[in-house]
């Protein structure tokens, strides 16, 4: 039988997107995201042309973005500030370490400061509640990856998806439950569960994720106990020709506005607040939603260090499995090999 986690010298890995950090910044963190065979699905050389043409393009407008919270991201201070909290929450024994899977600091980086201070085992927790292809499983690989180019060869388990894990369902149930009285006083609500979007294509070829944001949208209407609320889920950030898994989010709020719902937008699938949530939702759709007449507009924080939230990521890194394959945080089914699939579609 394995050693109890919190027995050994665990490092805990936390895994987010990452973002620029300087205007200078901004184009090869583009590059670097649209080179993940991932994102693009292509061989080399050609995603390396698409990333660099893409990156390219986009930068300016996204150096306009990224101006509007001070000229960087700031993803990685919030990521900190969940490394601190989850850090004393799970006392000795611990240490927690970040990962970013498109700026610094990168897995390389990481693995060889893990495999400095002498871990025993390693507990791999990305940051993406719910199990994607793009996201999850990108950060494994490059992990598995970064970790053997440091040699560092030690047990390692990998939480897969927590879409309904307790802690994040109660601290994001919570947060909306605390914005629904002030939105009640302005009229009929609606609340509009967004996450980020992926390709349609994506989806059908059996990645778990719209599923999974569904379940996470079950779990916390039943943790609020409304059944008289009006919800929708809903996509955002969508980019590119490619069909995208919808209903997107600006018509989900152009419509609600027209229906005379006061709206309340719940950012369901991010954990860390960045460019999409305090620019995308807190003013480029907020200018949307009075545009067109809505009769108020609120946007729920993410859940970012809430005890709750914490409380459940350290319960799930002290149930750990260290038998190389990742697994549900808060059950005991295996997700797929090379970390492709998540047993949830199973």
């Amino acid at each position: 039988m394995s050693q109890p986690a919190s027995s050994s010298k665990t490092a805990v890995v936390l895994f987010n997107l990452g973002g620029p950090d300087s205007p200078q910044a901004v184009q090869p963190f583009l590059f670097n995201l649209f080179n993940d065979p991932a994102i693009i699905r292509l061989p080399n050389p050609f995603r390396w042309l698409v990333a660099k043409l893409i990156s390219t393009r986009r930068a300016p407008v996204a150096a306009e973005i990224y101006g509007k919270m001070g000229g960087r991201s700031p993803i990685l201070p919030q990521t900190e500030a969940q490394a601190a909290a989850l850090q004393t929450a799970l006392g000795d024994h611990h240490r927690v370490f970040i990962a970013m899977r498109y700026w610094h600091p990168f897995a390389q980086e990481t693995a060889r400061a893990v495999k400095a201070w002498g871990a025993e085992r390693v507990v791999l927790l990305p940051l993406y509640p719910q199990f994607s292809t793009t996201t999850t499983a990108s950060s494994f690989t490059d992990w598995q990856r970064a970790a053997q180019a440091a040699g560092l060869a030690v047990p390692t388990a990998a939480i897969g998806c927590y879409a309904d894990e307790p802690g994040f369902v109660a601290a994001q149930a919570a947060l909306l439950r605390d914005r629904l009285p002030e939105a009640e006083t302005k009229g009929p609500v609606r609340i509009l569960f967004s996450a980020h979007g992926l390709p349609k294509k994506i989806v059908t070829d059996g990645d778990p994720y719209q599923m999974q944001v569904e379940r996470s949208v079950a779990a916390i209407l039943q943790q609020l106990n409304r059944p008289d609320l009006d919800s929708r889920i809903c996509f955002q950030s969508r980019v590119g020709p490619l069909e995208w898994i919808g209903p997107a989010t600006d018509a989900e709020i152009t419509q609600a506005a027209k229906d005379g719902c006061s709206i309340v937008v719940v950012p369901v699938a991010f954990v860390s607040e960045h460019s999409e949530t305090l620019v995308e939702l807190d003013i480029e759709y907020a200018e949307l939603a009075h545009h067109n007449g809505a009769r108020g507009y609120s946007r729920v924080p993410t859940v970012g260090a809430q005890p709750a939230f914490i409380a459940g990521l350290a319960q799930m890194i002290h149930a750990a499995r260290f038998d190389a394959i990742p697994h549900c945080g808060f059950g005991p089914r295996p997700c797929g090999t090379a970390w492709r699939r998540c047993a949830c579609t199973e």
